[in-house]
């Protein structure tokens, strides 16, 4: 068998998009193990797994447009706003009243999750990998994006792994991720076309206000509606069968 198109592959490209979706996962690790956490033991590695390869399948459709879509005015504004609120529904939990969600319900609503969060917080990422794949020929950048991509998908697993073991041992992990979706909505949000053509680019300074406004919300949206979550459960709990 012919190997030698092995040493034909710019391994020093493949790093970068690896390096560069590695690094970048990081919030996508955290997604991944928030969306999964309530899942039994034994359906949370099929939402991660599932979830993961829904994602990168997603990224490598965005990459293709990237360009195109950041500079689609509003995306990124409705995409943070929609972000927003995937962290506040993470940290406050689901309502479900008198309704039992089965296990394959949980499971596909985890990956939905995963795949929506992600599709929002791909959209600055996208351009990072395209540009690594710059330096290949054009007729095979997209090959290797994928290629990088599909390398990346255990280490991503892995570190959402890692995060569910600490959601169980350490709770606080949970509001702090959330708080991690709300700066990056932040962020997104003030760096929009339509914002930044209304108002000019926002400052650093002004960007860091804008994060830390979107982490405090959906902290203290998400723990208001977590609580009241809580309480109806009990007056539901306390109410005679």
């Amino acid at each position: 068998m012919d190997f030698s198109w092995i040493s034909q592959i710019n391994w020093g490209t493949v790093g970068q998009i690896i390096l560069i979706d590695v690094l970048l996962g990081g919030d996508n690790a955290v997604v991944i193990a928030l969306a999964c956490r309530n899942l039994p033991a034994a359906q949370r590695r099929a939402g991660i797994l599932w979830g993961t390869v829904g994602a990168i399948i997603l990224r490598v459709a965005l990459i293709a447009f990237a360009v195109t879509l950041l500079k689609v005015p509003f995306l990124k504004l409705i995409g943070g706003l929609l972000l927003l609120w995937i962290g506040v529904k993470l940290l406050a939990g689901e309502d479900d009243g008198d309704h039992q969600v089965t296990g394959a319900d949980s499971l596909w609503a985890a990956v939905k999750t995963i795949i929506i969060a992600d599709f929002v917080m791909s959209l600055d990422n996208v351009i990072a990998i395209a540009g690594a794949a710059q330096n290949t020929h054009a007729d095979h950048q997209l090959a290797y994006i994928i290629f990088g991509l599909l390398v990346s998908i255990p280490l991503i697993v892995y570190g959402s792994t890692l995060v569910l073991k600490l959601i169980d041992k350490f709770p606080v992990v949970i509001t702090a991720g959330a708080a991690l979706l709300g700066w990056i909505a932040g962020g997104l949000i003030v760096t929009d076309v339509a914002w930044t053509n209304q108002f000019g680019a926002a400052s650093n300074t002004f960007k860091i206000i804008a994060e830390i406004i979107g982490a405090v919300f959906v902290v203290l949206f998400g723990l208001y509606l977590a609580k009241r979550y809580k309480a109806k459960a009990a007056l539901r709990d306390a109410q005679p069968s």
